[in-house]
């Protein structure tokens, strides 16, 4: 592991684990630089302190900023799957991006090549299904958008380190939005507020529109994840 890290920047920002590691939530920083970012996540003064496991620059530059037996704070008020501890449960990497608010734009294919072989690492280690490597926007869909419609889940997929793109072989099977809401809870999202856990089902895998708004298509997609999850095809 210590090859894939390039700096060891550490964090005061952290706690004892409560549950066993079995997500990972990735991330964008949302700040408009690099160094403001990984300031501000080991910065024990801040109103409300914040911090990551590792959080990966522009150029690919990895820092190690919390140990991974230890509980980073980096999901805030979230759910996947009935946890709602998501920081005891999970290993969160930030991807240094301005974010929606100052210019979101591509990550660079440094970040990506950085951060495949550390995923892949942290998957195997704690046996991290590809159903539980997820967004920040789909355990707080209410809250938040990273890393957002630009990231390059499909190059996961195709690394087996994230749940492939399901393709749409059939109508809705979903009779009204209602039954389309409970199994999309039953998938993992929270669905408290309706529209925003559509945008981030659509976000993550339809990000070419996202509209909150219940269709055929991504029906079809949300039964098509969960009749591969139930045959087991989300390891």
């Amino acid at each position: 592991m210590s090859e894939l890290v390039h700096r060891h920047t550490p964090s005061p920002n952290w706690g004892e684990r409560l549950l066993p590691v079995s997500m990972a939530v990735l991330h964008y920083t949302g700040m408009r630089t690099g160094a403001e970012a990984i300031e501000r996540l080991c910065d024990p003064d801040a109103e409300v302190r914040v911090s990551a496991h590792y959080c990966i620059e522009e150029d690919g530059t990895v820092h190690a900023l919390v140990a991974e037996d230890k509980r980073a704070w980096h999901a805030g008020r979230s759910f996947w799957r009935g946890v709602t501890d998501i920081n005891s449960a999970s290993v969160g990497i930030e991807l240094v991006n301005p974010g929606h608010e100052f210019g979101y734009r591509p990550f660079t294919d440094a970040q990506m090549e950085a951060l495949l072989p550390l995923l892949a690492e942290i998957v195997k280690r704690h046996d991290i299904p590809r159903a539980n490597v997820v967004a920040h926007s789909d355990i707080a869909p209410a809250r938040k958008e990273d890393p957002g419609e630009l990231f390059d889940w499909d190059l996961l997929a195709a690394h087996r380190l994230a749940l492939p793109r399901p393709k749409v072989q059939m109508p809705s099977p979903y009779e009204n939005d209602g039954a389309f809401f409970l199994a999309l809870e039953r998938f993992g999202y929270d669905i408290a507020d309706p529209p925003a856990a559509m945008r981030a089902f659509q976000r993550r895998w339809r990000p070419h529109m996202i509209d909150g708004v219940v269709d055929g298509e991504c029906s079809a997609m949300l039964f098509a994840l969960l009749l591969d999850r139930d045959s087991g095809k989300t390891r």
